[in-house]
Formats: structure tokens, sequence, C-alpha cells
């Protein structure tokens, strides 16, 4: 999972400034990422330069109550993983009647919020290897359902259910500054995912929803389903999803089926191993992905392992691909 994901999301749930004309203050978080990782590269190309690498994130975050007892709150985070780059979320929480944000290139949107829900100690089987959300036909991993990155999303929680609904115009995935335009060239994605759980540890998911794919002018529905349980130290999970191809000229419906499991060995102690299949229409090889994960916390200081594979990139014969990292996070 994108880094700038988890901490764009995790940090709207700090102490934050007043949205007023009065004056407010900001609470500054951040962490560094030092990873070793050793990545072969599509269709085997064995990459061979520095294996070391240093993210950093600063995250500035406020709120204020309004008089109406809601609550808005705004989270910047400023970070160079992978290069300079800034991600925006601004929330309105209604209470009893949700909440509603817009975010920019951060985190995920009604369906994409599920779009992997099988447990992990660390990233998902397909991190680092180029994992796409669209069924484009494209060379990179297909198969994911997704939702867009930037744009409005609602949470509503009731009882034992939880509700996304996402909405992502023209879906171009990066930041647009206040008064521009963005890419008009997109079709706009949207979706909603649901959470239920109807009794401790077990957790089923479903979502349907929309996205534009790479030609620009059609979209391909997306649909997915998912439980999770969990006993002792013991979760598993299964997850299937399909993805209907919406060009006039083309079949490329995929369907996907994953399932993992993770064991905590300790309160500090995690591993994890799963595996994802999309199989396309009219093709005869199925995308094969497999992954291991292990994560150990030391308070403030996590160290965590991953390694990833697959076979048949996008049901293409004799494109392979690994990705091992190993990361030590550091968060102040």
């Amino acid at each position: 999972m994108d880094n700038l994901k988890k901490i764009g999301l995790s940090a709207l749930a700090g102490s934050l400034v007043a949205f007023s004309a009065h004056a407010g203050e900001l609470s500054v978080s951040g962490s560094a990422k030092f990873t070793y990782t050793a990545d072969n590269g599509n269709e085997d190309n064995e990459l061979d330069g520095d294996r070391f690498g240093l993210g950093q994130a600063v995250t500035f975050s406020g709120s204020g109550e309004m008089d109406n007892g809601h609550t808005v709150s705004l989270t910047h985070v400023i970070s160079t993983d992978g290069g300079d780059k800034s991600t925006s979320v601004l929330s309105y929480d209604m209470g009893e009647l949700g909440t509603l944000r817009y975010q920019q290139d951060s985190g995920a949107l009604g369906i994409g919020v599920i779009d992997d829900i099988t447990p992990t100690a660390d990233e998902e089987v397909w991190n680092g290897l180029d994992a796409d959300e669209h069924a484009d036909g494209s060379e990179d991993l297909n198969g994911r359902v997704g939702g867009g990155v930037t744009g409005f999303n609602y949470t509503y929680s009731m009882d034992m259910v939880t509700i996304n609904a996402g909405y992502a115009p023209k879906d171009h995935g990066t930041s647009t500054a206040d008064g521009a335009n963005g890419n008009g060239t997109l079709k706009s994605a949207m979706g909603v995912a649901v959470q239920v759980t109807p009794m401790d540890g077990l957790n089923i998911y479903a979502g349907i929803g929309e996205r534009g794919n790479a030609n620009g002018t059609n979209s391909d529905d997306h649909e997915t389903l998912g439980v999770t349980y969990a006993y002792g130290p013991v979760t598993v999970g299964y997850q299937v999803s399909e993805i209907d191809d919406g060009t006039t000229s083309t079949t490329a419906d995929e369907e996907t089926d994953a399932y993992s499991i993770a064991f905590a060995v300790n309160d500090n102690l995690s591993v994890s191993y799963g595996e994802r299949e999309t199989e396309r229409e009219g093709q005869t090889l199925d995308q094969e992905v497999k992954g291991f994960s292990i994560g150990y916390s030391m308070g403030s200081m996590t160290l965590k392992a991953h390694q990833n594979e697959v076979k048949n990139i996008a049901q293409t014969a004799n494109r392979e691909s690994e990705h091992t990292e190993i990361a030590l996070t550091f968060a102040f």
C-alpha cells in the first residue's frame, strides 16, 4: 500500500486547526523509511543499481469545531518518497450524519477503499510489481478494482455497517490547484463500498463502481466481494473481483481471486502469505501473483520485509517480475 495513503488518512484522527477566522494551530508529525530493495524489474531484467533508499514525510494537521457541532479537519502531507510529492485531505465530520472529505492524490475512493482486503503483515502481494487499477490491456499487473484517488468520499457508519461512496471527477489522479482545471480527457470514476461486521472477528465486504479506462472515452464496471475472519492469532481473507471491459471493439473482462493468511506470533511480530490469480477473457494464461510478509514493531520503530513475485504479467507468457524489500520505519 502506498505510504502516502497510510499517512494521509491516519493523520485525520489527530488534533488540528480551527477552521474559522480565528488563528489556529497545526500539529506536526513525521516519519522516515529506510529501505533495501532487490528488484529484477519487468520481464526478468535485472536492475543492479543502488539498492538503498530513504523516504521522508512531514504531516501538518489541524481541526476545529463549528457552531453546529460539526468538525472540519485539514491535513497536508509533504513527502520525498520516490520524488517530491504532496497530498491534501479536507474533511467535514457531520457526526451521526457521516463524514465527507475531499482529497488530492491521497488514499482511495469508494470501491477503491476495499480494493484488497486480504490480511498482510506488511505490504500487499502486488506491491513493487507495478499493480494497475485499470482493465486497459497495459503491460502492468491487471485485475485490481479502483475508484480513483483524487475526489470526494462520503463515509457513513451505523451499528455493524460502514459505507463509503466515492466520486473522482475526470479521474486524473493528480493535484489540481485552486482556480485551475484538471485533465478533461478522462472519464469520471464513481463507486460504493460496504463493510458489514455481523460478529466479532468476521468482516464482509462488497463494492461496485465504474471507472474510465485507458482510451479515455469508455468506462469499465468494477465489482468485488470479500471476507476476513480473525480467530485468536490467525486472520484469513478471501476476495473475488471482476472488471468488465467497457470498450465496444474489444472484450477484455477480468476476474481475480485472492486469498491470504496472517499469523500474529505475539503483540510485536506478525507473518503472512498471500496469492492472487487473474483470468482474462480470451487469454489462455492466468496472471499469478504471490507474496510473503513479516513485520516487527518496537515502539516508534518498525522493521518489515516482503518478497513478491508474478508470472505471466497481463496474461503474457515469459513476463515475470520479483520484488524484495526490507524497510525500517521511524515515526516521530
